[in-house]
């Protein structure tokens, strides 16, 4: 459910590109398997250009206290557009310590740690008014879709079955979203629950829209393409909320 690292990361290039085609990129990663693809995808998708505008890779460990030092050592090199794909707990790290260097890259922040609440307040709104990050979702707290109709049925279910859960998280919205997709799967199965039946219908969806997707996006899968999250929007936050701008971004 979660996009691929990859197909992430693909679009962060495409809008670095775009519109800042002469970058000095910085790229902050975990050094494990995952934050490794994303140093991977990411250069992948600069291709021939990566020499030229990757100036500096900074990585930390998981048990690392703070990832203080690695924000001064891309500070140091230049760097004038960050690529945060660092876990909540550092990306907040990351967003308070360029704070209190007065460093001010233009900021992507990677879709698994663009919670408002869980590292945008843990990092002070203030601290992170103008950083871009994507979504393919709703956002909870955007005022846009409070008559929605999608946007109300996942309300109703919070207010039945999580009433104290945060309406401002991604991780509330995600979480409805993928058993939305779970029970669709099921329904496609009919009675055939096996195993290998369960794996057809997973590969096997078509223009499905959950309610908490954006307008004009849908869920398509294929036997040689598990993607799920395939498409979308580029969004920066205010200081309040995260405001969606651009087009539809497709990997």
């Amino acid at each position: 459910m979660p996009p691929n690292l990859r197909t992430e990361i693909s679009v962060y290039v495409r809008f670095i590109l775009d519109n800042y085609p002469n970058a000095r990129i910085g790229v902050l990663y975990q050094n494990d398997d995952g934050g490794k693809d994303y140093l991977t995808g990411l250069k992948e998708a600069l291709g021939a250009r990566a020499a030229g505008l990757l100036v500096s890779e900074a990585s930390y460990e998981p048990v690392d206290p703070t990832v203080d030092s690695q924000v001064v050592r891309l500070k140091a090199a230049g760097v004038d557009l960050l690529v945060n794909m660092a876990s909540p707990k550092f990306a907040a790290q990351v967003i308070r310590k360029a704070a209190e260097l007065d460093w001010k890259p233009v900021h992507l922040l990677g879709v698994g740690s663009s919670s408002i609440d869980a590292v945008l307040a843990a990092a002070g709104l203030n601290n992170s008014k103008g950083l871009i990050s994507a979504s393919s979702f709703k956002e909870a707290s955007d005022p846009t879709w409070i008559d929605d109709e999608g946007m109300k049925k996942w309300v109703a279910f919070m207010n039945a079955y999580y009433p104290e859960g945060d309406r401002k998280s991604i991780f509330t919205t995600f979480g409805y979203s993928a058993a939305e997709l779970l029970v669709q799967v099921l329904r496609q199965c009919g009675d055939d629950v096996s195993r290998e039946n369960v794996m057809r219908q997973a590969a096997n969806l078509k223009n499905f829209r959950l309610d908490l997707l954006l307008p004009g996006l849908a869920i398509n899968t294929s036997p040689s393409d598990y993607r799920v999250v395939k498409e979308f929007r580029m969004m920066r936050f205010n200081g309040e909320r995260w405001e969606p701008f651009g087009p539809i971004v497709a990997d």
